[in-house]
């Protein structure tokens, strides 16, 4: 995280005593908007650990969300090497655009293998923040076995709807699957690349 000896050092000086920032996902990696900062701003993030800008339309600081509660949680915020601009990793809370859109950025809607590896970085932060009630950190917290019981039941629900000849079941037990899967592959510390390359080999 960002410290306040290294906000004194930021270059203040090319654009009016503010710094651009540039927020991402920390989970996507998709860019979600761009702003300013001063330094009263960047100390209010830091101690709020909300994201807060300098808006030079009002003339006054803002936290995003403030209005609409869709907050961004910030999670890291890294300089660049020249110190004149930041790099803000959030953890976004509900949509980000006032057009009420994830992004700022229009952005084509591919579904493609990243989404799995965007998945496998929010269980990643279930498994580090595991005071959450969620049925995620309950899985963690109750362990190996409980994991592998349920890869187990959802093989079989997937292997029933199969039989049954019920594709939309087979779709639905399918993605609890492969769920249960990366929850047990998180848990055991295998990366899904690794998976990957090994269908990969497979595959030549």
């Amino acid at each position: 995280m960002l410290t306040i000896s290294q906000i004194l050092d930021l270059n203040w000086d090319k654009v009016n005593n503010l710094i651009p920032i540039i927020v991402q996902d920390v989970f996507s990696n998709e860019i979600l908007m761009h702003g300013y900062a001063n330094k009263k701003s960047l100390l209010i993030t830091l101690k709020k650990k909300k994201l807060t800008f300098f808006s030079r339309t009002k003339n006054r600081l803002w936290t995003k969300g403030e209005t609409s509660k869709n907050y961004l949680k910030v999670i890291d915020i890294i300089p660049d090497c020249d110190q004149d601009s930041l790099l803000a990793l959030v953890q976004a809370i509900g949509n980000t655009c006032h057009l009420n859109n994830k992004s700022c950025f229009k952005k084509k809607k591919n579904i493609n293998v990243s989404f799995i590896l965007e998945l496998e970085r929010i269980l990643k932060y279930y498994k580090k923040n595991n005071n959450s009630t969620s049925y995620t950190s309950n899985l963690y917290k109750k362990g190996i076995n409980k994991i592998s019981q349920k890869v187990g039941e959802e093989a079989v629900e997937l292997v029933i709807a199969a039989i049954n000849k019920d594709k939309k079941n087979m779709l639905e037990e399918c993605a609890d699957l492969i769920y249960h899967i990366l929850v047990l592959f998180s848990y055991t510390n295998i990366p899904f690349i690794d998976l990957i390359k090994i269908l990969k080999k497979r595959n030549t």
